[in-house]
């Protein structure tokens, strides 16, 4: 049995920078089972089983100890635990997989460009409407958090599990938090982000789970794939404090 389990995405662009990644340092992704199978191994790193999973249940497992370490997107940590970097903790960021969680109003709010504007604007839409602005989201934690430090609280969330950037021209919502790499979904839609609606700088990146079961095994194992890696001294020192 494997002292330490690691999981990385199963499929995509995230999958192969995450191959690309591990292969920099000497490392193989062998999968057992060929394409379909959601098992592997790293060549050259003893102890290690690998995990194939989406990117959010990555997140979830690191967050619930279901595994010690794993590739996801911050953006998935910060939305699925209650206390980001509390449960999970980011010892690498990868330089792929970057997108940006964001704030975007339509075009035609020409007096709405900061989120002091927006709480301006949310309670003279209440007060015209006699309801709260709606909000389309996948990201309703990181949502809730900023919009509290920014003392923004005439809003109602509605989840999307689509296409969010449509949702304020469909009527579903009036303004949306979704995520973003170019912003040029969100101009083809005729929205803007506002000037300090960036809520969340995301990337993949290697992390690790506190309430995983740390044995000694394990705790050696990552100390030496933290070393062929790479990584800097913020790894090392936290595999000391596991």
């Amino acid at each position: 049995m494997s002292a330490l389990t690691l999981a990385i995405p199963s499929k995509g662009r995230l999958k192969e920078k995450s191959e690309s990644f591990f292969a920099a340092a000497g490392y193989t992704l062998v999968q057992d089972g060929g394409e379909r199978g959601y098992r592997a191994r790293l060549e050259g790193a003893d102890g290690v089983s690998v995990l194939l999973l989406p990117a959010r249940d990555i997140a979830q497992g690191l967050i619930d100890g279901a595994f010690h370490a794993g590739i996801t997107g911050e953006d998935l940590l910060h939305e699925q635990a209650e206390t980001p970097g509390r449960q999970a903790v980011v010892i690498k960021r990868l330089g792929f997989g970057g997108a940006d969680v964001v704030v975007a109003v339509p075009n035609c709010w020409l007096d709405v460009s900061t989120l002091t504007d927006l709480d301006a604007a949310g309670a003279l839409f209440r007060q015209t409407h006699g309801r709260r602005l709606r909000v389309a989201t996948k990201y309703m934690r990181i949502t809730r958090r900023h919009f509290a430090k920014a003392s923004f609280g005439e809003y109602r969330l509605v989840y999307s599990a689509g296409a969010t950037e449509a949702a304020p021209a469909s009527g579903a919502a009036d303004m949306i938090v979704d995520i973003t790499s170019t912003g040029a979904t969100l101009a083809a839609n005729n929205l803007k982000i506002l000037d300090d609606g960036v809520l969340l700088k995301s990337q993949a990146s290697l992390t690790v789970s506190r309430p995983a079961d740390w044995t000694q095994p394990a705790r050696t194992a990552l100390g030496d794939l933290c070393k062929n890696l790479r990584l800097d001294h913020g790894a090392d020192a936290f595999v000391a404090k596991l």
